[in-house]
């Protein structure tokens, strides 16, 4: 395996630790501290496993394979940490705090007797792709320490996720839990390689054979957990980009219609800049255009209304299609009389046929009241027939 890969994981995880400090200046939670330090470490994995950093690590500090001791520390604290955070989201705080005691108390247990064993029975200088050779071989006492606390933290993440992965009611975080969940094979893949391996050298056989799939299979889990961790974030982040496109889209919809009911009463305008954001413009446009809708009632005739309601019916619409037939014909007929200087003995009630119950309502409806508006079915011709038939 080329030090390539390790490298972009590297600056990728490194990425993504600043987008994680910056969020956690923003607001502190133990949950985001303990991806912050996933991430970190997750660098710290990648760029210790090029060879060049490897080689130096060791040379600076003075002991060969130094740093086969830091990226094995480095992967048992990321499964930590993971651990912590799922305890925090599945528990209550004093809950996921006094379970958290179990995983502390064993990390420090780990760690404690690796570093003594790795330093007790030295290994044969090795590249960051032959170390897990070099170890089943000459320290599998340190090895099988380290993949014990390996198996049961993934065990415990995997099973975790997959019993939490439908509850959140975030979609993009219960697909990260479900990500996070199908590592659980290939990490049980990493274990059964490195156990052949120390078994293989038992028994006067070589490691090296298992050694790519382990490396492929640990490579593919850090992968497979980092990206499951992020993909809430990203989901805010697609989630943002589609309100804008769709916010950009609706403005794009309600601007004929807003030009045309407002041209009779341009008092109703506020003007606006672009800089005003187009959230605040979209907002003033859907407001405009039911100011101009009252503005234009006492030329809506009642009985022109019920026409227009019975011969939509008749036509197959209905609901809130049929409600915005019957405003945009009532508009289209409003402008008219009212260029025409005709008013009705008595104007509607309200101009409005339909009241939904909330904004993003109020501009699914907008919308499609523009289309029927400007709909050649909603035509002068058609209102002059319809006043024949009322």
């Amino acid at each position: 395996m080329s030090a390539g890969p390790n490298l972009v994981c590297a600056v990728l995880a490194l990425v993504a630790f600043v987008e994680k400090v910056r969020v956690l200046r923003a607001g502190y939670s133990a949950v985001r501290l303990a991806l912050a330090e996933s991430y970190f470490l997750l660098a710290v994995i990648g760029l210790v496993s090029v060879p060049v950093v490897w080689a130096e690590t060791g040379r600076a500090v003075g002991t060969e394979n130094f740093s086969g001791l830091v990226i094995h520390t480095c992967v048992i604290l990321v499964t930590v940490c993971q651990q912590l955070v799922l305890l925090r989201l599945s528990h209550e705080r004093v809950t996921a705090y006094r379970k958290a005691v179990f995983p502390l108390i064993g990390l420090g247990v780990t760690l404690t007797a690796m570093t003594a064993l790795f330093f007790a029975v030295p290994v044969r200088p090795a590249t960051p792709f032959g170390f897990g050779e070099q170890a089943a071989a000459q320290n599998p006492v340190y090895l099988t320490f380290y993949l014990i606390a390996f198996t049961v933290g993934q065990i415990n993440i995997g099973i975790t996720c997959r019993r939490h992965a439908h509850i959140p009611p975030s979609v993009w975080l219960r697909r990260g839990l479900g990500l996070i969940a199908m590592t659980l094979p290939l990490s049980l893949v990493y274990v059964s390689c490195v156990a052949i391996g120390i078994f293989a050298e038992r028994m006067g056989m070589s490691a090296a054979p298992w050694q790519p799939l382990a490396h492929v299979s640990l490579f593919m889990v850090g992968i497979m957990q980092a990206v499951g961790w992020v993909l809430p974030d990203i989901g805010k982040r697609v989630a943002a980009v589609r309100q804008w496109a769709g916010h950009r889209h609706a403005f794009r919809v309600l601007k004929p219609l807003h030009r045309s009911v407002t041209a009779r009463a341009p008092e109703l305008v506020i003007p606006m800049k672009c800089s005003a954001g187009l959230n605040a413009r979209l907002y003033r446009v859907m407001i405009e255009i039911r100011d101009a809708q009252w503005a234009l009632r006492p030329w809506m005739d009642p009985a022109l209304a019920d026409a227009l309601r019975r011969i939509g019916a008749e036509a197959g619409l209905s609901g809130e299609e049929l409600a915005a037939a019957v405003e945009a014909a009532q508009m289209r007929a409003a402008i008219e009389a009212r260029d025409l200087g005709v008013t009705p003995p008595e104007p509607v009630e309200t101009p409005l046929s339909a009241e939904p119950g909330d904004l993003a309502a109020e501009l699914v409806f907008q919308c499609r009241l523009a289309r029927a508006f400007a709909s050649p079915l909603v035509d002068v011709a058609r209102l002059d027939d319809v006043r024949v038939r009322t």
